[in-house]
């Protein structure tokens, strides 16, 4: 599978897409693994310990969107 075909505009979105995806990918794991270890804290370190997982979906979300990878808005 060449890419000899394939415009390349089509290159230049796929491949901001896919770093797109990766950055948000990156962000969510290592959100998600800080609350396997019990280190994720909701606010700031101060805060307190998050302990629901959905919680920790939704911080994981959030900070994977600051972080500007595009992720689906929260419904």
């Amino acid at each position: 599978m060449g890419g000899g075909n394939l415009s390349p505009t089509f290159l230049k979105v796929f491949k901001n897409a896919l770093g797109n995806i990766m950055k948000g990918k990156s962000k969510i794991k290592k959100v998600m693994h800080e609350f396997k270890e019990g280190d994720l804290h909701s606010g700031s370190k101060k805060g307190p310990q998050v302990k629901n997982v959905k919680q920790a979906v939704a911080i994981a979300l959030s900070e994977a969107r600051k972080s500007g990878s595009k992720i689906h808005k929260k419904k």
